[in-house]
């Protein structure tokens, strides 16, 4: 048992976990003899009234009926219990291997829970090993040639490799705090398990999943990469086999987390009578900005304090059932090509541990609906493929990116003259006018957000922003419906996972439903 004690604020001058920790035990009027362990347990930068550090305190009394009491009596306080996995192992026998698709932060993390209590199964991923993926990927970002085996939506990782690498999650799971010291044992910087927003960075990201992967193996794991899921057999509601680069392979469980990109999948689903249902996703462009503009808009006149990490935001605004918000963002980072189908173009954005690029990009997104594009299962993939080649007619057919001034949007304009933003766009922009790109309520929508995040962030709107399109890839336009045992409830024995199921929403979120499902796994069948 411990406590967390929350609120515990320093500023810029006494940003040291020390002076937290002693502010904490003043707060509370403990010495330290009482005390067994503390530490910082998270911080993060609050730039509403002037800029200082928010703590939370780690705190382990010698006496730990005392950390109750304090519990009752400060209301910043709260007991912590960090439990540990366990699972109640099950009894039915395993008709066939446990498989798991897609290697990604799902697929990662169910893979390795279950080989860490003695399972042993087998990941088939569509993509490349990281070494391969990763010039695959550079080739595209410099030539243009894209390869549609292995890119930034396919390949070792996940499409999570090639972003910030974000641990941010809106979900409260004691899970959370098993990824992230996973991470941190595969490589991640130590700074992961007390920043509020963590992030690890494409660079660091990429070393973490290839030791991750390692260790997999080490355990009994196997991982098979260029190894696509080509058709899967479910006799009499029950999954039987599933066959892949040719190869039938009886299969007792099959883990879905193919990703939110793995359209083609969803199809080889929906024709062997899995149900998929339409989901709500969210469309747009990413906008650019210097950092350091953005630096001066949060922090004002301590911008450029050297305790100061680059700033970040998060910017929402609803109007009746429709929202437009800002996502992924990426301060000192870089927008990239995302394609994973020629004759289309697909934006995301990346940035390296050090968020030490000149300019911030986030994603700027708009929310759709059924009653945008139709109540069919597969409905919103069409929806997302007609803007994705949409987007490469509007650059030129090149795998130039279309992009515009932000204010020229705002305005109905056209004017493409850059000023001290340069489009970090690779393989490059095209200009363009975004408004033709979107159907115009969504077009629209998406105006009218930018207008509202100008009245928080000053220059939002302006500031020689770049607008680059399209931003398609947020989530999964489908769910695939789960009952209580984590089975497809069209299909004994398949189950689907993070993101590409829709049933996760970035990193951390798609890594929690991995262990999850590995435990249902577990709770059912026996080890071989």
């Amino acid at each position: 048992m411990a406590i967390i004690v929350s609120q515990i604020k320093t500023d810029l001058n006494s940003a040291n976990a020390e002076n937290a920790i002693q502010k904490a035990l003043s707060a509370l009027g403990l010495f330290k003899s009482e005390v067994k362990t503390a530490k910082l347990y998270k911080t993060s930068v609050d730039a509403r009234h002037g800029v200082c550090f928010v703590n939370s305190i780690y705190i382990e009394l010698q006496k730990p009926e005392k950390e109750a009491r304090l519990a009752e009596k400060f209301p910043n306080v709260r007991v912590f219990s960090n439990e540990k996995l366990s699972v109640n192992f099950g009894y039915e026998e395993q008709n066939g291997k446990i498989c798991i698709a897609g290697f990604g932060p799902a697929g990662m993390f169910c893979a390795l829970t279950l080989c860490e209590f003695g399972y042993k199964p087998i990941v088939f991923e569509r993509g490349a090993a990281m070494s391969e993926r990763i010039s695959a990927v550079e080739n595209y970002w410099q030539s243009g040639v894209l390869n549609e085996k292995t890119n930034v939506q396919f390949g070792e990782g996940g499409a999570g490799t090639f972003s910030d690498g974000k641990l941010t999650t809106r979900i409260n799971d004691p899970l959370c705090a098993r990824v992230l010291e996973k991470f941190v044992e595969f490589g991640a910087p130590e700074e992961i398990l007390t920043k509020a927003k963590p992030h690890i960075g494409t660079d660091n990201l990429r070393n973490i999943v290839v030791n991750l992967r390692e260790k997999i193996v080490e355990l009994g794991g196997e991982v098979r990469f260029l190894s696509p899921i080509e058709d899967i057999e479910i006799n009499c509601g029950k999954l039987r086999s599933v066959n892949v680069n040719g190869e039938e392979i009886p299969c007792g469980a099959l883990v879905l987390a193919v990703g939110h990109s793995a359209h083609d999948t969803f199809e080889i689903l929906l024709k062997n009578g899995v149900d998929l249902l339409p989901k709500a996703f969210s469309v747009g462009a990413r906008i650019e900005h210097l950092q350091a503009d953005i630096d001066a808009a949060l922090y004002g006149k301590f911008a450029g304090h050297p305790a100061l990490p680059p700033a970040e935001y998060t910017l929402s605004y609803r109007q009746n059932d429709r929202g437009v918000y800002t996502f992924c963002m990426c301060p000192g980072g870089f927008v990239v090509g995302s394609a994973s189908s020629a004759g289309t173009i697909v934006t995301n954005g990346m940035s390296n541990f050090s968020r030490s690029g000149k300019n911030a990009n986030s994603a700027v997104l708009v929310s759709v609906s059924t009653e945008d594009f139709g109540s069919s299962a597969l409905a919103g993939v069409d929806f997302i493929k007609k803007l994705e080649q949409k987007a490469f007619t509007l650059g030129k057919s090149s795998n130039r990116a279309p992009a515009m001034l932000t204010r020229e949007f705002l305005g109905n304009g056209t004017a493409f003259s850059l000023g001290k933003v340069t489009p970090t766009y690779l393989p490059g922009v095209e200009a363009a006018n975004l408004r033709e790109l979107f159907p115009e309520h969504i077009a629209g929508f998406l105006a009218d957000g930018i207008r509202v995040f100008e009245k928080k962030i000053r220059g939002f709107s302006d500031s020689d922003s770049v607008l680059t399109g399209i931003e398609s890839r947020t989530s999964s336009p489908v769910r695939i419906p789960r009952g209580e045992n984590g089975c497809a409830l069209s299909a004994d024995g398949l189950y689907p996972c993070g993101e590409g199921a829709g049933y996760a929403g970035g990193i951390m979120s798609a890594a929690v439903d991995g262990i999850k499902i590995a435990v249902k796994i577990m709770e059912r069948f026996r080890r071989n």
